[in-house]
């Protein structure tokens, strides 16, 4: 249950953000933060990751429901260290958080724009897809007992 609590204030946190987003920067689309560096920019993002395949809705509500199912799945049947229980519980995470924006709004809301960096606009919860996912393959490569030579 440890889990599912921690998800939910994870999501909670990424929803609040969103609401935050929609209701402050949806009029006036960007504030500079340090100017041509980092902005908050509101965007609806129709698509995946980096605005790819526009319009695929059900798609992502099918692939994060899955994702989030076996996640707990994993959580809860099999022996995973602590890098590899925080990388599922991010991944999940981002994904419920995401997800539930497409179900309610149709459309993702992203906010967060480095602008020396990509071009690309995300939010917290694809934060937390791209760290625990980066964690989750760190505890594969070098942790998983399952995968280590005997």
């Amino acid at each position: 249950m440890l889990y599912e609590l921690i998800i939910i204030l994870l999501i909670g946190i990424d929803q609040l953000s969103k609401v935050w987003a929609l209701k402050s920067l949806k009029e006036i689309e960007s504030i500079p933060v340090v100017q041509n560096v980092f902005h908050l920019t509101y965007v609806e993002n129709r698509g995946a990751a980096f605005g790819m395949l526009q319009n695929n809705q059900t798609i992502f509500i099918i692939v994060a429901l899955a994702a989030s199912i076996f996640g707990l799945y994993y959580l809860h049947t099999k022996k995973v260290n602590i890098l590899g229980k925080t990388g599922i519980i991010l991944i999940i995470s981002g994904a419920i958080g995401n997800l539930i924006d497409r179900v309610r709004l149709g459309f993702v809301v992203d906010y967060f724009d480095f602008r020396f960096i990509w071009e690309y606009v995300f939010n917290i919860a694809d934060v937390f897809v791209v760290v625990g996912t980066i964690m989750l393959c760190i505890y594969i490569i070098f942790f998983d007992e399952e995968k280590q030579v005997k």
